[in-house]
């Protein structure tokens, strides 16, 4: 954990809740060990930061994430049926491409960026329970739900906790000015010790970072 670590040398006031920076680093560590996947979801600001998050962890941060050479042997076999057979090309060539450029991802997915399920569930039904109803269609025993909400008292981020932990969904509370309601709801709070919405989502960014810049280290 040293970017976690780094983190709390470098900003101080996040010292107080580094216990907890860690619990979020091993809870989203031990999802993604046991073949599980990360949901996110936040409103503004923090919508941004859930596609953020996503960005990080879905594709390279830092470090490389080419592909193994078992699948590139496995892909290898459908390039060459298909490019061989069909377009008449070199699938030596075109394997070579794919593995310069694709990258490992581990499975995340940012709620707030489903537009079709979030726009018909808000005209069909109610916008209050977009996230909420994501949870229920995409979240499975074991997941983990990042809930950021710099108030801890978004109502649509709170209902979704509330389906998350019913279905067996440990969730991370990423949120300032005292945690709210949802820090009774939540498994870990990490509660930036701030009370100016800008400010907490800047130590939000730093913060979520350092996990992403950590989980990276673990599997990559």
């Amino acid at each position: 954990m040293n970017y976690i670590n780094d983190l709390c040398e470098r900003r101080k006031n996040l010292e107080c809740i580094k216990p907890e920076i860690i619990a979020a680093f091993d809870s989203i560590k031990n999802c993604y060990k046991k073949g599980n996947k990360v949901l996110v979801c936040g409103n503004g600001g923090s919508s941004a930061d859930s596609s953020h998050i996503v960005g990080e962890l879905l594709k390279g941060f830092k470090k490389s994430r080419t592909i193994d050479e078992d699948y590139e042997k496995k892909l290898y076999k459908m390039v060459e049926d298909y490019y061989d057979k069909n377009l008449k090309l070199n699938a030596r060539d075109k394997v070579a491409e794919m593995k310069k450029t694709l990258e490992q991802g581990l499975p995340t997915i940012d709620l707030t960026s489903i537009i079709g399920h979030n726009t018909a569930f808000a005209n069909d039904k109610n916008a209050e329970y977009v996230f909420a109803n994501a949870v229920l269609g995409l979240g499975k025993d074991g997941d983990v739900l990042l809930a950021i909400t710099t108030s801890g008292n978004s109502e649509n981020i709170i209902d979704a906790a509330l389906v998350a932990k019913a279905k067996g969904i440990k969730v991370i509370a990423l949120t300032g000015k005292g945690g709210g309601k949802i820090k009774d709801i939540a498994d870990i709070n990490i509660i930036v010790p701030l009370d100016e919405t800008y400010l907490i989502q800047e130590e939000h960014i730093a913060i979520y970072h350092a996990i992403c810049l950590d989980i990276e280290e673990e599997f990559f």
